[in-house]
């Protein structure tokens, strides 16, 4: 159970005065997440990105232009637009001792600027003063106060991320309240590192950055952004640690036998394993042999065979005679999973089951019974495999793929569905070394860094929007020439606020030149729909698919050998290199058209330099950090990536080193966190959401 201490900050967005259920839709769209709306913790958590210096610039010819100037000022005239003319601006001359400047509204009201601007009055002014025609002026002024509303003003304005229909104006104001709701908390860092460091306490920090005392004071070098950064850093550190000790005093069991089928399946397999690949399958196998559970991470680039090296892993749990269960983060994965590991189980004599959520009625039910009475050696699924009808005779071996789309929750499920449950996750997305501690310090780890043989490489290609007609050309050439493509778009349906491409649009386009040769696959189809797409694109049926990212993991089509990634600069790098990966899987040389818009902005244009330079993931997840920061490195936090909402591992990596050693103290020397600061480090990992850790303590 979470302390009751915290829930005041667990409590719903619209706890907060003067947030009905309208604006929490917005902060839910903010910071909410697919099942789960906003909370005063969101808020909380939510930093400002940057700050306005609104202290007084002095007079009117004191003020900078060019960029946010704050002066006091008498209203000297009003200059409405002229009769006729509707669309010029309404004119306002203030002025002191110093000049004058005129502030410009654009269809304004113009009772409402009568009464905000009295002639006469004296008002505060805060805003960008430009010179226009020679004399200084200023559109659509941030703030006009009077001097009691200036005297509440704080000094230094905190900016937030935003949404449409929130300003940060109005964060600000939730976020003071937010923080009226702080309970007293105990102390959970050491004392003397703290002091050492000279770091703040807990809501001393979060109060300096809601409300800083000047712009400097939001840098990423200040104590109070370090001292939160270091307890997000240990919170989640102490919870990988945890992770490992329990696993550790939990007993395992011996989950492999004489080798029989892992020999009769390389002898089946249409290829010989790479030298990374038999390396990692040792490795798994020895772990399999261990008295303990094994938790290990298989990281490979894309294409580098990590499903060959599960289907090892899977046929050493059935030599013990123990099932496996393969879990996949789409509907479209499981069943290419099940389809191509299918005839591999069958050659070695094992049986394979597939099971998702769209799986009903006696097809299911019989799956459930096979799994139940053992009659099914190996089954593929998604999230269904969680579900409590789910129940294995024997389950021994659980593989996760895609490890970055499932939470730390649901690796502990599938766990939980056998005794002494190994685990296998995959990722095919590179992780930098720094975040590979940070994410998987639970897990031991295996790297396949070599291609299977024969694939040649992908040369990639910038192409600016404007040739568009040029690329659906060479589509054509290659097409006509026995090849398949992918055309990739990032949207489903045309945007209004976005001038993006929407898939369903350029379906229309490129199928009034190539006619039924082009298919349309995007995740709001229904299931079957989208898996007739895919099996009309695998048989050859269609030529080009159009299609959303919901190709982005693991599809595997080897003679798609054309991708062109349309507004290219709109992915971030790591989901860039994750879809050129869906090409170059077969013998054949294959090309990748990054099609853009320009002009480019600086990071989207190192993206694309990058892309073009190497196929290396290893090295595009390294200048992917360098690019973004971790948010986005393993994907989004909407898909249940344990993200940092503070912590920057990009410049924090002396706190993940010092986090990382006094986590492991912490586990020697008080495992169950019976102690004082063990009570309140439990308080800790529930505030940052690694209480799945504090649940491990309590099972063994």
């Amino acid at each position: 159970m979470r302390p009751s201490l915290l829930d005041p900050l667990f409590a719903p967005i619209t706890s907060l005065p003067g947030i009905g259920p309208k604006l929490a839709a917005l902060y839910d769209r903010l910071l909410g997440e697919p099942d789960r709306p906003a909370r005063v913790l969101d808020l909380v958590f939510h930093l400002p990105q940057s700050g306005i210096d609104r202290r007084t610039s002095g007079s009117i010819i004191d003020a900078p232009t060019g960029e946010t100037a704050t002066f006091a000022a008498r209203v000297a005239e009003h200059r409405p637009a002229p009769p006729g003319k509707g669309r010029a601006p309404y004119r306002v001359l203030v002025e002191d001792e110093t000049g004058d400047v005129s502030l410009v509204f654009f269809k304004a009201d113009p009772g409402r600027i009568r009464q905000m601007l009295p002639v006469g009055e004296i008002r505060y002014i805060s805003g960008r003063i430009e010179m226009w025609d020679g004399r200084r002026q200023m559109v659509h002024p941030d703030r006009v106060l009077d001097l009691a509303a200036f005297q509440r003003m704080p000094s230094v304005e905190p900016v937030y991320g935003m949404t449409e229909g929130l300003s940060s104006r109005m964060l600000a104001r939730a976020a003071e309240a937010a923080l009226a709701r702080l309970p007293k908390l105990p102390e959970w860092q050491d004392r003397a590192w703290l002091d050492q460091n000279g770091l703040p306490d807990f809501a001393d920090a979060l109060t300096a950055l809601h409300k800083p005392p000047e712009v400097e004071a939001l840098s990423p070098e200040t104590v109070a952004r370090r001292r939160l950064a270091y307890d997000e850093l240990l919170a989640s550190q102490l919870a990988l640690a945890l992770v490992r000790s329990v696993r550790r005093r939990s007993p395992g069991r011996r989950n492999v036998g004489d080798g029989h089928l892992i020999t009769a399946l390389a002898r089946a397999l249409p290829y010989e394993l790479t030298r990374s690949q038999t390396e990692a399958v040792a490795q798994i196998r020895a772990d399999m042999a261990k008295p303990e559970r094994m938790l290990r991470l298989l990281q490979g680039d894309v294409g580098s065979g990590k499903t060959a090296v599960a289907m090892m892993a899977m046929a050493s749990a059935a030599e013990a005679g123990r099932q496996s269960a393969l879990m996949a983060p789409t509907e479209i994965l499981a069943r290419q999973h099940a389809e191509r590991l299918g005839g591999q189980a069958a050659a070695i004599g094992l049986t394979l089951a597939l099971l998702t959520g769209r799986d009903k009625g006696a097809d299911r039910a019989r799956v459930l019974a096979g799994l139940a009475d053992d009659s099914i050696n190996l089954v593929v699924g998604t999230h269904a495999l969680f579900q409590d009808q789910v129940v294995f005779h024997d389950l021994g071996l659980a593989v996760v793929d895609e490890q970055h789309r499932f939470g730390v929750h649901q690796r502990l499920s599938i766990g939980a569905k056998g005794e002494a449950v190994d685990v296998l996750v995959m990722t095919a997305t590179p992780i930098p070394r720094t975040l590979a501690l940070t994410w998987f310090g639970d897990m031991d780890v295996s790297v396949l860094s070599e291609k299977p043989a024969g694939r040649k490489p992908i040369t990639t290609r910038a192409v600016s929007l404007d040739r568009y007609d040029e690329v659906v050309d060479a589509v054509g050439r290659a097409v006509d020439a026995g090849a398949q493509v992918y055309w990739v778009c990032p949207l489903v349906a045309e945007s209004e606020t976005l001038e993006v491409s929407a898939a369903t649009d350029r379906f229309e386009a490129l199928a009034e030149r190539f006619g039924s040769r082009v298919g349309l696959l995007h995740g709001q189809m229904a299931g079957r729909d989208k898996d007739a797409a895919m099996a009309r694109f695998e048989a050859g049926q269609t030529a080009v698919l159009v299609s959303t990212t919901v190709i982005e993991v693991g599809v595997d089509v080897p003679n798609a050998t054309v991708m062109v990634i349309e507004h290219a600069e709109r992915f971030g790098l790591a989901q860039l290199h994750q879809l050129r990966g869906r090409i170059g899987r077969g013998s054949a040389a294959s090309t990748c058209i990054l099609l853009y818009k320009g002009p480019l902005g600086p990071v989207a244009e190192a993206r694309i330099a990058i892309m073009r330079e190497t196929e290396d993931g290893f090295r595009i997840a390294e200048e992917d950090l360098r690019l973004r920061g971790e948010g986005e490195v393993l994907g989004t936090r909407q898909s249940g990536m344990p993200g940092f909402r503070i912590a920057r591992p990009d410049i924090d990596a002396d706190l993940l080193a010092a986090a990382r050693d006094d986590a492991r103290l912490i586990v020697d020397k008080d495992p169950e966190l019976t102690t004082k600061r063990g009570q309140a480090l439990r308080i800790l990992l529930y505030l940052f959401e690694r209480d799945a850790a504090v649940r491990l303590i309590r099972a063994g």
